[in-house]
């Protein structure tokens, strides 16, 4: 009898693999600081299709549940030896050692979403886990998030492999049974329905969600900057503002140690050059603000980054001179610093979009081009 076509695989789970790879693919791609709103919107939409596979293995149709592929690691094992031998069975839906695979990219896909929203939580303050943990732990997440990160690249590349040595025993095209749903059945078969109307509310749920994320950066115009991690609301002072803003930002005392803002205001007859000339009420009410929200305070993730990159007993007088500041801008061309928009390391608003509140959040960075003629300060 010659060989049927059947129907396995149903529209949901078809439209969960692929999207799902897409989303893997692209969170990966979109890895970084000034990347991050976009690496939020991939892993986000990762995480939530997560919970729908967990779901549809237990509620899906027939060769998608978790109990057609339940095959312990002696079935697993003996499926690979076949393999080698050349004997290898052929099975309708996932063969053992498969479905070994795609329980492992499961479990690391959980661990990967949830380490992403313990780091952002820990590190920008957002998401459902914020305020879990502290600046400390976000460091230690996010490293542990990376490290998962190619754990799974490298079992993508064994599903890889695993597909295309079974493709080639068979004779059978398994990427394009993905897309098609249709395998073929030695025998008739009892074929999985497509289940179109869920496959829809998937496609409308992703939809949905990167409209909603995507609208305020569609609303942000000149006039009113795309902050995507907005950071706390750190004290103002206007004496602060008016002193130090008459020659450049008004930088926030929470980006150097109290020690240092003291050895600056003691300072103030050489300050880089000039005499500040400011009166002992003036330099006391500067020195008392400095001394309650400097770095020890640590408000921010770039107030604890610096503090932690300053040895102890060091008192920089420059930010600039941080060995933080020193590793995040070290990359860039020197035509950047000379350029008219820039034109000096101290100009921190020509490339953050919120210095002026002292957050320099991921994600507001936006270095104008090295060629960029524009003049004025910040963007």
């Amino acid at each position: 009898m010659a060989d049927t076509s059947a129907r396995i695989w149903d529209l949901p789970l078809r439209l969960f693999h692929w999207s799902w790879a897409a989303t893997f693919a692209a969170a990966w791609l979109l890895e970084g600081d000034r990347t991050l709103y976009w690496h939020l919107l991939a892993g986000y939409l990762f995480g939530a299709l997560l919970l729908f596979r967990l779901a549809w293995g237990l509620a899906g149709t027939t060769w998608a549940r978790f109990a057609a592929f339940a095959y312990g690691p002696g079935r697993a094992l003996g499926y690979l030896k076949a393999v080698l031998r050349g004997e290898a069975p052929r099975y309708l839906g996932h063969n053992p050692a498969g479905s070994w695979a795609i329980y492992a990219m499961l479990a690391l896909g959980a661990a990967l979403a949830l380490t992403g929203l313990l780091t952002l939580g820990a590190e920008e303050g957002q998401g459902p886990l914020a305020g879990v943990a502290g600046f400390a732990w976000g460091e230690l997440f996010h490293e542990l998030h990376e490290a998962l990160a190619w754990l799974m690249l490298g079992l993508v590349g064994v599903h890889l492999a695993g597909v295309a040595v079974e493709s080639r025993v068979h004779r059978e095209n398994l990427p394009l049974t993905m897309i098609t749903g249709r395998k073929r059945s030695p025998r008739p078969v009892r074929e999985a329905p497509p289940r179109r109307a869920t496959a829809l509310v998937m496609a409308a749920a992703m939809a949905l969600f990167s409209g909603y994320w995507l609208q305020p950066w569609l609303a942000a115009d000149g006039t009113r900057p795309f902050l995507p991690f907005p950071g706390p609301e750190l004290a103002q002072d206007p004496l602060w503002q008016e002193e130090c803003g008459g020659c450049h930002l008004a930088y926030h005392p929470s980006l150097l140690p109290a020690r240092a803002w003291q050895a600056l205001l003691q300072g103030q007859a050489d300050h880089f050059g000039e005499d500040l000339a400011l009166d002992a009420d003036t330099l006391d009410h500067l020195r008392r603000y400095a001394t309650a929200h400097a770095a020890e305070t640590l408000p921010t993730e770039a107030s604890w980054k610096l503090l932690a990159s300053v040895p102890a007993g060091a008192t920089p007088l420059r930010i600039t001179g941080t060995a933080y500041w020193k590793e995040k801008h070290a990359e860039l061309p020197d035509a950047l610093w000379r350029s008219p928009r820039v034109g000096s390391r101290a100009n921190c608003d020509a490339c953050h979009l919120d210095a002026d509140r002292g957050w320099f959040a991921d994600g507001a960075m936006h270095p104008p081009a090295p060629t960029d003629r524009t003049k004025g300060g910040s963007t």
